[in-house]
């Protein structure tokens, strides 16, 4: 049984599909890092004025809170399979095509910046009302509360939230590899499933797994390393 095992695993997984694999891999981490970049690159801000024109916050504006609410509300509820085909035109236009990891990174952004966002307004909400407070009576002004007391004091969650987002972004990554988004997902399924060779579909999972394994191991330890309290 053994030897049969053996046999079939070493057909399949030839040194040719060990290659692919490893470049599927990178492409997996590729994708999800920028994606991720971009989520809390434009995630970040929204998180931040939607938690600020909160009632009782500094900038309190109902109106624009409520509109931000909505907006990254609806985006969170949108499923990523939708999102990913509905977004196929702007993806073509920004990139020139729908397939490969350069244009699976545009849908894997969109979907994980209101995602990001909503963590963030979370963040800052579970920072003490003591310290804004003396934070505001000190006469700071909304750019100096933000980065000098709301952004430090809630890095810890910040960076977990980020991790969380890359975990999360990691497994849209495979479902973008259904559309031929590139990445372990496209090679689990291409060969896997199409071509019926389980081993490979086996292995890219257990590669995921230890992918995701990884972010979250050392995205805690960076936030621990942060957190000063």
């Amino acid at each position: 049984m053994w030897t049969e095992f053996s046999a079939e695993f070493s057909r399949q997984l030839t040194p040719q599909v060990w290659q692919l694999i490893a470049n599927s891999s990178f492409e997996t981490v590729y994708m999800s890092l920028v994606a991720t970049f971009f989520a809390v690159l434009f995630g970040l801000p929204l998180g931040i004025i939607t938690f600020l024109t909160k009632e009782g916050q500094t900038l309190n504006n109902k109106k624009l809170n409520r509109t931000l609410e909505v907006i990254i509300n609806v985006g969170r509820s949108i499923p990523f399979i939708i999102l990913l085909f509905d977004l196929m035109p702007v993806t073509r236009f920004l990139v020139g095509t729908t397939l490969g990891t350069t244009a699976a990174i545009i849908p894997l952004s969109v979907a994980a910046l209101p995602f990001y966002a909503r963590l963030t307004v979370n963040a800052l909400g579970d920072i003490p009302t003591g310290l804004t407070e003396t934070a505001k009576a000190m006469g700071t002004n909304v750019w100096q509360l933000v980065t000098r007391f709301y952004l430090p004091e809630a890095l810890p969650i910040l960076i977990k939230a980020m991790t969380l987002t890359l975990v999360t972004l990691i497994g849209y990554s495979a479902m973008a590899g259904a559309v031929g988004g590139g990445g372990l997902g496209n090679t689990a399924i291409s060969f896997g499933l199409h071509r019926n060779m389980p081993y490979v579909l086996w292995v890219s999972t257990i590669i995921i797994v230890l992918i995701v394994m990884l972010c979250e191991k050392y995205g805690n330890k960076l936030a621990d390393h942060f957190d000063h309290r």
